[in-house]
């Protein structure tokens, strides 16, 4: 047996700062906007597309991702996606007007599409068996981490050298991390076969999932049961239907259905779902409780996450040395338990120190959530469909990320306006009591197998 390569835990580190600068950016902005809305003049609903049309790109084109990295190979997605995410955080840095700042987010949703799934491919097929269960530790790690420390480092940028900077600072990060990794990345081939990219399916699904994700945005604004809200999601249900059929009926389809009727992945699935639309929701919760209602500055809001953003790779990493010796579907159900521990604080209580205190405790359960999902859907994974599982994980985390915020805006509406802090509490009790039943959940629908001791073992 060939002696794995010793280079591979500092290839690990280079894809997981690629994509801790994907998930920072999702978060980063939300400290920005009140700045960003003075110097630039913008509208209200503009303001949203700002976070909005960056995790629509991002959420929309992920399995197109996933899917160009098995056909194309991974180190030529990575490459071309890390490119295109620093120029077009270049070009949104020098935005004087809301054009030129919302193509360039669009564009980096593009990039960020191409780059994780491909990325996170790479890192399943580099390691095995329990080591590969660590390294999905450290990029759950990068992803949970990343959300909260977007907040810590929103505040320092945009109260020290400005807004812009939220988006300068990927570009020396990505310069130096893309020379390395041209230098690093092993050539792989692509799949056997000639397969061709499946341009009607790529465009029917990231159509039906932007649809969706533009349905939840909205839905906090319109209404969950007004025409406007039910009539979008069921455009994106028609689309999706129509997906389905283009999938069974073309020759090399973007992906393999039936991949929906393996237990893990769909647990991975549910898994990821829930627990970034939490992790997103508590964040979207605890800032603007310390912005609005406390009267915090940028800066005191971002330092406050530093103990939240700590958690997060706390968690993942425990969860990730855990998951071997007791089994993903374990490392859920305390993952969530935790976490809805954590959020039934500041459901009970009120206060700055109850808030970041409830949302430390539980970001400790969500990052060990995180690494629950990953190695649970790459548990029964063959190489060849290493980046459309890829795909499919990254879509549902930025699925959830885009429920969490629809759902909490319109569970706290009232105080999000910033009169009462009722609502507030009414976020926080929702997403406790969802955390609770995410728990019970996971004991039914994830299997009860430990995933590195099936790939040591398995001759």
């Amino acid at each position: 047996m060939e002696e794995p390569d010793p280079r591979r835990w500092r290839l690990l580190g280079l894809l997981a700062v690629a994509q801790f600068m994907l998930i920072l950016d999702v978060t980063v902005v939300a400290i920005a906007l009140p700045n960003i809305q003075t110097d630039l003049g913008l509208q209200r609903e503009t303001l949203t597309w700002v976070v909005s049309a960056y995790t629509l790109m991002f959420g929309g084109l992920m399995l197109l991702g996933g899917r160009a990295a098995d056909l194309f190979g991974s180190r030529r997605v990575v490459l071309t996606g890390l490119f295109v995410f620093t120029l077009a955080s270049l070009a949104t840095g020098l935005a004087n007007g809301p054009e030129l700042l919302l193509a360039g987010r669009v564009a980096q949703g593009i990039g960020a599409a191409m780059l994780s799934p491909a990325a996170l491919s790479v890192v399943t097929k580099t390691f095995d068996g329990e080591e590969r269960n660590k390294a999905l530790g450290i990029w759950s790690a990068m992803g949970g981490g990343g959300s909260a420390i977007g907040v810590l480092l929103g505040g320092l940028l945009t109260a020290g050298p400005g807004w812009q900077w939220v988006f300068y600072l990927n570009v020396p990060i990505g310069v130096i991390v893309f020379a390395v990794l041209l230098r690093m990345l092993p050539a792989d081939r692509p799949a056997a076969g000639t397969g061709r990219l499946d341009v009607p399916g790529a465009l029917l699904v990231t159509a039906g999932t932007g649809t969706a994700i533009y349905a939840l945005i909205n839905a906090g604004d319109r209404g969950w049961f007004s025409a406007a809200t039910l009539g979008t999601l069921a455009g994106a249900i028609v689309l999706y239907g129509v997906f389905a059929w283009v999938q069974r009926s073309v020759r090399s389809p973007l992906m393999d259905l039936r991949i929906f009727t393996r237990r893990p992945v769909v647990a991975g699935i549910f898994m990821i779902l829930v627990a970034t639309a939490l992790m997103i929701a508590t964040f979207f919760l605890g800032s603007f409780y310390l912005q609005h209602f406390q009267q915090y500055g940028a800066l005191r809001t971002g330092l406050l996450f530093l103990p939240v953003a700590l958690a997060a790779i706390l968690g993942a990493q425990v969860a990730g040395t855990l998951v071997g010796h007791v089994g993903a579907r374990m490392v859920a159900l305390a993952g969530f338990a935790i976490s809805a521990l954590g959020m039934a604080v500041p459901a009970i209580w009120e206060g700055a120190a109850v808030i970041v205190t409830g949302m430390t405790v539980s970001t400790i359960g969500l990052g060990a959530a995180f690494v629950a999902a990953s190695t649970t859907t790459f548990a029964q994974i063959d190489h060849r469909e290493a980046g459309l599982a890829s795909g499919l994980l990254s879509t549902f985390h930025e699925f959830g990320a885009s429920v969490g915020v629809a759902v909490v805006s319109s569970v706290a509406a009232a105080s999000l306006a910033g009169t009462v802090s009722t609502g507030f509490t009414r976020g926080f009790t929702f997403a406790a009591i969802t955390a609770a039943v995410a728990g019970v959940l996971a004991l039914v629908v994830v299997p009860a197998f430990k995933p590195a001791t099936r790939a040591v073992h398995a001759h």
